[in-house]
Parts: structure tokens; C-alpha cells; sequence
């Protein structure tokens, strides 16, 4: 099995299952069997082989003497005979990994996974993003205007909106439950610890949302404060609250694109207002390594909307690239991402996750109408897979370290009953991209804080 963090033992790696087992209490003439048949296979195998290498050699020998006897090309014979050694050599290795494929490299790409409510070990694992909205009385998890970090544009129900369905909704994985929150025991784990977000204001809902969360088992909510005594908003780019009682930090980092914004370059054409940096990290980078959890989200910025029209175009080194499509681009910046995680990055020490692209539920035909529903949508409606989500999803299971997915695009795509809409900090301005809080933004929480309890 490959090496998992130690506060993960619930995640596991896809590669992990496809190893063969064989039965350790077979009989002894059954096993002596089984030995007998290998022996022979293997006699066969390998003897076949020598007997072909010999001849390869003999035959670059062979050639060399019929056509080159009027001169001396002893070097020539030299080289054939190196070239079929090493094409021996060659045959040999692939022999090797096809008789002993598990001790073949294997890349540590990770998926959360969950065991039943009862506690019980599942047999198999339980992919949690798989499943469906089933409504539960016994939500929300926190009143969002008793919680001093929950942005006004995201508490709907504080700025009008009167249907309270939308919080009553809980994920129900197929195979498996999402542990009921626990506070207590959750800051029990937490004590002591920094928990960074970096990311765009998706990255920020969830943020608040956690510490909303966590804030329920406080009794002392004064020993609960941002540290520079900002109030939250969309316009700080470092936003850090402490619980004091339990030494613990819960920080978020705006970098919307992960990457480096920088400054137009010498002879750059008039329409570059600025330039988006694919192969530098962002320079505030270096704050989120002494960490033990670290979740990123990238995505909603990567739109012609935000770049082109604004004048940001893309580079790398020192050339421009004005014609490069937005998805190789975004490509590039996580393959950044991923180099800088695992190169400056402790994975034994620190926890990473990256969350996919959130679902929205923009319509009309220029995607540019608001309308939230009452209730989820009963299908997807295509919404369910995504570029961005795939281009993540890629880059992470080609890490040499371990990345956890929080793949929420699917269950996401159901909750168009979920948006800000209207009831936003701007009514005349309608909102389908971003979450109420309460709502979906906790049940990411919810997984991510149900595999920190299970390690």
C-alpha cells in the first residue's frame, strides 16, 4: 500500500486496489503446485529468452562478417554486439515488470472515502462526491446572523429571503453517511493547528463557513476574533480568526488565479493592460507553507470576462503568449501549482486539499439570467462535469505527493435552490455563481472535517 498521511488513513489510493491477492491458507499440495507451475514457466520463459538474445548477437555477427570482410570494422562489430546486449538487457526489465506489476511506481492519487454512520469498516470504499440531496429537519448547522464571520452578501435569509427550504438539505453519499458534525471533537483534533484557505471568494464562503461551524461549540464567542481586527470583505486579501482556547487559526489567502499577476512587459501591444505570470507561484505563496491543512480552489476567474476584457493576457519567462486558450493556460498555472507543492510543501506534516469548480446555474442564451429555484433540480442538467474540474482532477493524479480532491462539481450541480440570487449585499445585481450560508458550502465542510476526524 502506498504511504498516506498519518491524520488521512480513511484516504486511499485508486492504484491501491488493483493489486492481485492470492489466498494464504491454500492447501500444501495446491501450493506446491502452483510453485511447480511457476518454476517450469519461469524455466521456460527465461531460457527462451536466452536462447534468443544469443542468436540476436549472433546474428549482428553474422552480418558484420558476411558483408564486411574486405575491410576492418572491428569497432562495427563492437557496437552490434553492445546493441544486442542491450536490447537483451531491455527484454529482460519488461519480462521483470509484467511478472512483479506491484512493484511497479505508483503515483499518489487520492480520494475521500467514509465508512457507514454505525462506525462499522466498509468492505469497500465509499466515494462521498457519488449520491444524491435528501432533506433533513435537523439542519442548518449554525444561524448565520449569530456568526460575526459570516458575510452579509452571503446570509440570504438576513437580506430577504423568506423560503428556508434551501438549508434543509443534506448529501447523502450512495454507499456510506457523512458523519454527523461533532464540534467538540473536531476542535479536540484541530488544537493547535493552522488551517489555511487559498482561492478565490468561493474559497472565502467556505472559510466563513467553517469557522460558523466550529463557533457552535464556543461558549466564550469573544475568544473568537480575526486577528487584525478586520471585519470581512471582499476586498482584503489576508483574513485570519483565532480560537483562542484552542490555539487554533483558520486563515484564507485571496489569489484567485493561484499564479502571479504581473506588470506589462517592454514593446507589449496597447490592449496589455497586464499579464498572468503561468510559471511563477503568487509572491504571497511562501505564507501558506507552515500549515497542517491547506485547501485550494481556482476557477471562476479564468474567463474572457475577467482577463482578456480586462487587459490580462498570459506569460511565460519573458514571452507573451496572446494567443494562448484560456484552458492550456489554466493547465499551465496548475502544473506551476503542483511543482511548488511538491517541492516546498510537507506532506507528511501538512494536509492538501483542492476543491473543483463549483457549480453555477447562470440561463438565457447568453448565460446571463438569475433564477433560483425552491428546490434542487432532480438531474444535473449537464452541469455535472467542467473543463476546469477535469484539468484539476488530471493534474492531481500526476502528483509524486499526496492531494486530496474535494470533487464537489456533481453535487453541486443539483442545487440551483442554493444561490445568493437577489438577496445578496447588491438586490439590483443578481448573484448565481456564489452560495447562501448556511448551505452548500458546509457540506464540503463537513467532508473535509469527517476525514480529518477519521485519520
Amino acid at each position: 500500500m502506498t504511504h498516506m498521511p498519518s491524520s488521512f488513513s480513511s484516504i486511499y489510493p485508486p492504484e491501491a486496489t488493483n493489486f492481485r491477492t492470492v489466498n494464504p491458507f491454500c492447501s500444501g499440495f495446491l501450493c506446491m503446485q502452483a510453485m511447480e507451475i511457476m518454476r517450469k514457466l519461469n524455466q521456460d520463459l527465461f531460457g527462451n529468452l536466452r536462447i534468443f538474445c544469443t542468436r540476436v548477437v549472433s546474428l549482428g555477427n553474422g552480418i558484420v562478417r558476411r558483408y564486411c570482410k574486405l575491410w576492418d570494422f572491428q569497432s562495427l562489430n563492437v557496437a552490434v554486439g553492445i546493441g544486442s546486449l542491450l536490447f537483451c538487457l531491455f527484454a529482460l526489465v519488461c519480462v521483470y515488470f509484467y511478472l512483479f506489476p506491484s512493484l511497479s511506481p505508483v503515483r499518489h492519487s487520492y480520494e475521500i472515502v467514509s465508512t457507514p454512520r454505525n462506525g462499522s469498516i466498509s468492505a469497500e470504499k465509499c466515494n462521498v462526491f457519488e449520491g444524491k440531496w435528501i432533506q433533513d429537519e435537523s439542519y442548518p448547522l449554525y444561524n448565520a446572523s449569530q456568526c460575526p464571520f459570516a458575510e452579509r452578501g452571503f446570509s440570504c435569509l438576513a437580506n430577504g429571503r423568506r423560503d428556508r427550504g434551501y438549508t434543509k438539505w443534506r448529501w447523502k453519499p450512495k454507499k456510506c453517511d457523512i458523519p454527523r458534525l461533532d464540534v467538540q471533537k473536531i476542535l479536540g483534533k484541530l488544537y493547535g493547528k493552522r488551517v489555511v484557505f487559498v482561492g478565490d471568494s468561493l474559497s472565502r464562503t467556505q472559510w466563513e463557513s467553517l469557522i460558523c461551524m466550529l463557533m457552535t461549540g464556543v461558549d466564550d464567542k469573544r475568544s473568537v476574533y480575526e486577528v487584525n481586527g478586520n471585519k470581512i470583505t471582499k476586498q482584503i486579501r489576508f483574513l485570519g480568526v483565532r480560537f483562542s482556547t484552542y490555539n487554533l487559526r483558520i486563515d484564507f489567502y485571496r489569489s484567485v488565479f493561484l499564479v502571479r499577476p504581473s506588470s506589462v512587459p517592454r514593446r507589449a501591444p496597447k490592449r496589455v493592460k497586464s499579464t498572468l505570470r503561468l510559471d511563477l507561484m503568487d509572491d504571497i505563496s511562501k505564507e501558506w507553507i507552515d500549515s497542517d491543512v491547506l485547501v485550494f480552489n481556482s476557477g471562476h476567474w479564468w474567463t474572457p470576462t475577467k482577463l482578456f476584457e480586462m487587459g490580462c493576457y498570459f506569460q511565460v519567462g519573458k514571452s507573451l503568449k496572446l494567443g494562448m486558450p484560456i484552458n492550456t493556460a489554466f493547465r499551465k498555472a496548475l502544473d506551476t501549482w503542483a511543482y511548488w507543492v511538491e517541492n516546498m510543501v510537507n506532506t507528511n506534516r501538512t494536509s492538501v486539499f483542492f476543491r473543483t469548480f463549483e457549480s453555477s446555474h447562470w440561463g438565457g442564451k447568453n448565460r446571463n439570467t438569475c433564477k433560483v429555484n425552491r428546490r434542487p433540480w432532480s438531474r444535473t442538467n449537464g452541469r455535472d462535469r467542467s473543463k476546469i474540474s477535469d484539468n484539476i482532477v488530471k493534474v492531481v493524479k500526476q502528483m509524486k505527493v499526496p492531494v486530496n480532491l474535494l470533487h464537489v462539481t456533481r453535487m453541486g450541480a443539483f442545487r440551483s435552490d442554493g444561490h445568493v440570487g437577489t438577496w445578496g449585499d447588491n438586490p439590483s445585481v443578481p448573484d448565481c455563481s456564489h452560495w447562501c450560508l448556511p448551505g452548500v458550502p458546509d457540506v464540503w465542510n463537513e467532508i473535509l472535517l469527517s476525514s480529518l476526524l477519521n485519520g
